[in-house]
């Protein structure tokens, strides 16, 4: 029996580009009916089999920006020169109906969403086994594209600095048993606010 909250929570999942992040959210979308992936606003350019509404919504800077101006994103960044947001009004109604929601973001965001909703929030910082790990996997998820590896090197060693703000930490050595830690504190998460909520 999984005990729910009345409220939801927000799992937050972030990680150097290459730990498996992105793979570990879809495998707990489809594991756990009750969380949502809040799908993020994006200004970059759609990857090929990318859908627009289902990966990311596609937006112009134009847009991007007249919704920033509105107030109208819980969190915003900006990443190799793109910029990335989660829309704020579906994430609070939601969050009040006791669903979940499942954020693949960076640390920026992460701290952006622990200032508006700190008692929501489950913080995992997920690390890759070494250095020379994530650099083999962007080896082969980027091939040819050097410098693009070595960007996403550079960025990635700077994300790492930031795993002592997160509440949890999850080495990925293997998906799998990455995916049962995790699994494992959103039991205990849960656990722990359906007691809260009976004693309030």
């Amino acid at each position: 029996m999984i005990l729910k909250s009345k409220r939801g929570l927000i799992l937050i999942l972030s990680s150097p580009s290459g730990a498996g992040k992105t793979t570990l959210a879809k495998k707990i979308e489809l594991s756990d009916r009750n969380f949502k992936i809040s799908v993020s606003y994006t200004t970059r350019t759609p990857r090929t089999n990318e859908v627009d509404g289902v990966d990311y919504n596609f937006v112009t800077i134009k847009k991007f920006q007249e919704l920033a101006s509105q107030d109208k994103f819980l969190e915003q960044a900006k990443v190799f020169g793109n910029y990335y947001a989660t829309l704020k009004g579906p994430i609070e109604d939601n969050l009040a109906k006791g669903i979940d929601y499942l954020f693949d973001i960076d640390w920026q965001g992460t701290e952006q969403v622990k200032k508006i909703m700190p008692s929501d929030i489950v913080s995992v910082f997920i690390l890759p086994p070494s250095i020379d790990d994530l650099e083999s996997r962007l080896k082969k998820r980027e091939e040819k594209n050097k410098e693009l590896i070595n960007q996403r090197m550079k960025m990635a060693k700077d994300e790492i600095k930031h795993w002592k703000d997160y509440k949890y930490i999850v080495v990925n050595k293997d998906v799998e048993n990455c995916f049962e830690q995790i699994t494992k504190i959103i039991k205990i998460e849960r656990e722990l606010r359906s007691t809260f909520n009976q004693i309030n």
